[in-house]
């Protein structure tokens, strides 16, 4: 939070070499830094919120209480897609979507990963994709999002197979951090995850509602040997397999993030 709001060094400030009567220049009025950190202590109002920021891979991120702060884990995402597509280039170009995009990170994440492809980024709430826009236009990576607000797949029927005898979609690759935390157990949620907005949280009785649309829809939208993954909640990664093993996927596979916590479900279409 220091960081953000001053011209002090990082190295300087973890290393303590910050002199005891050094002047530090503030980008606020100490008035207003006082209240921000009253409201990150007594509210426990995440530090992301309180600044208007958060560091996601390469980007420094706009974020507000209108998006969910974009979590390291969720950064796994780009680098299986890294991966994939190392083996597969003929991902790497195309169209992608960003389903459920909230602050724009997996989307721009996605446009800096696949310079040779278009990323359409969904979401269903205008002042979440008002603040994804921005991350865009703050990064110059605009020309390469196309934004659109809606549930789901339904604002991309333009990728959908649609002639008659097609059955596949025009995407290369769908990625998402859908809402996958059961109903019951948002409210005990940490204090700082339940600042996060609850349409990008609570995914139905069993966490799985979001999921199962996401399985459900992306056949239609994907091209053959689309790539089809997501992040999911501890404990959800069987299930999540069981579901994609009624439809056309194949190749299911899941991931560990970096605790060694199986989290990330892939698949590819039939």
């Amino acid at each position: 939070m220091l960081l953000a709001v001053s011209d002090l060094d990082r190295l300087a400030l973890r290393l303590a070499t910050v002199q005891r009567h050094q002047r530090v220049t503030l980008t606020l009025p100490l008035s207003t830094l006082a209240d921000r950190w009253h409201q990150r202590i007594a509210q426990r109002s995440p530090v992301q919120y309180v600044i208007g920021k958060a560091p996601w891979r390469d980007f420094e991120l706009v974020v507000s209480g209108d998006v969910l702060i974009p979590r390291p884990e969720t950064e796994e995402l780009i680098d299986l897609v890294l991966q994939v597509t190392l083996d597969r280039p003929s991902l790497r170009q195309g169209s992608w979507a960003d389903i459920g995009t909230g602050s724009g990170a997996i989307a721009l994440g996605l446009a800096q990963a696949l310079p040779d492809a278009m990323i359409y980024a969904v979401d269903y709430s205008p002042k979440a994709l008002a603040v994804a826009q921005q991350n865009a236009q703050q990064y110059q990576l605009s020309p390469r999002i196309q934004f659109y607000q809606g549930s789901w797949f339904e604002p991309l029927q333009q990728l959908k197979g649609q002639r008659e005898g097609q059955h596949e979609g025009q995407l290369s690759g769908m990625v998402s951090n859908p809402p996958y935390i059961p109903s019951a157990m948002v409210p005990s949620l940490a204090s700082e995850v339940q600042h996060d907005p609850l349409l990008a949280l609570d995914g139905g009785a069993d966490g799985l509602d979001a999921i199962r649309q996401l399985v459900t829809q992306a056949p239609a939208y994907l091209g053959s040997g689309g790539l089809w993954l997501i992040e999911t909640m501890i404990g959800q990664t069987d299930a999540v397999g069981d579901l994609l093993a009624q439809g056309p996927y194949r190749d299911i596979q899941v991931f560990e993030d970096l605790s060694g916590i199986a989290r990330f479900v892939l698949a590819y279409r039939r």
